[in-house]
């Protein structure tokens, strides 16, 4: 099967085409859901309410997914896409379902801005996680114990949560005009300070995690706004591996990073219920990152030398 390459890594294009995007999707996420909401899409509305009502239905039936659920889901995933990215090099299947990690840690964090006892202390935890992460990280991705030109995914979450603290403070003290410019200027800066500093996922990691702050809900217009925005940030803005596909004749081009947005069902089944929780439970959950990475680093060392 020969796939091609969608590349959108060059720092220089991609900080333009950042720029370019977070300026629409600045115009799409604050225009384009003023409209749904004023004028009702009516047979996109009934569409996606039947699609919310049917995701209710499968959660009251088959039981909701709890955040250690899904904790436990995007660790697993992301652990997938690490033993692609370094032992397992000749298993695309892994880095295929680790595609779905990104967007339910980005979605998790966002539920974790608006149910901490204390933001404070939860962007400390982050910071701390940060800089702990990143030498297990910069060994595993760069193979040396400093490399300055890729951090680590908490990086992005971070700099996503103290956007969002921004936009919520104006939110809460401000008329609704304000709210809109500063949302705007703060996506567009989001974005780009993700880009320039080289985060995980550049400034389309940092976009991720403020689609589920501007659709965050269950009504339809916040299904399809984070199914139509997800679209076009993995597939428009970060590109990447693209599979032939040949499907009842006809021939058409699946992109890898795309796979992404078979994240939002599991999001989707979450209500809002905490599920197993407890003070070990927290710390597994945080020090799985750096030490995950570090075991893969000295693995992958030990099996070079």
């Amino acid at each position: 099967m020969k796939m091609t390459v969608k590349s959108h890594l060059n720092v220089k294009y991609f900080t333009q085409k950042t720029v370019v995007l977070a300026v629409v999707s600045a115009l799409m996420f604050i225009v384009g859901g003023f409209l749904v909401k004023e004028y009702k899409i009516n047979a996109l509305e009934k569409s996606i309410r039947m699609l919310n009502d049917k995701i209710k239905a499968l959660s009251s039936k088959h039981g909701e997914i709890s955040a250690a659920t899904l904790h436990l889901a995007a660790m697993l995933f992301m652990l997938m896409d690490h033993l692609w990215a370094t032992l397992l090099p000749a298993q695309d299947w892994l880095t295929c379902v680790g595609r779905l990690a990104f967007p339910v840690f980005a979605f998790m964090a966002v539920e974790g801005y608006f149910h901490t006892h204390s933001f404070k202390r939860y962007a400390l935890r982050l910071l701390v996680l940060a800089v702990i992460s990143e030498v297990p990280f910069d060994l595993m991705y760069g193979g040396t114990w400093f490399y300055p030109f890729h951090q680590n995914v908490i990086w992005t979450l971070l700099i996503g949560l103290l956007s969002i603290r921004i936009m919520e403070a104006v939110r809460e003290t401000q008329k609704k005009w304000v709210y809109v410019i500063v949302v705007a200027v703060v996506l567009i800066a989001g974005a780009v300070l993700g880009t320039v500093c080289m985060v995980d996922y550049y400034g389309a990691g940092v976009l991720t995690v403020f689609v589920f702050y501007l659709f965050r809900g269950r009504s339809w217009w916040c299904l399809l706004g984070q199914a139509a925005a997800l679209y076009w940030i993995n597939v428009e803005m970060l590109g990447g591996l693209m599979y032939p596909v040949s499907l009842f004749g006809a021939e058409f081009e699946l992109c890898q990073q795309g796979l992404a947005l078979l994240s939002l069902p599991l999001v989707w089944l979450y209500h809002g219920r905490q599920g197993y929780h407890s003070k070990k439970f927290q710390y597994f959950c945080y020090a799985f990152y750096p030490v995950h990475m570090l075991i893969l680093a000295l693995v992958l060392s030990y099996i070079n030398r």
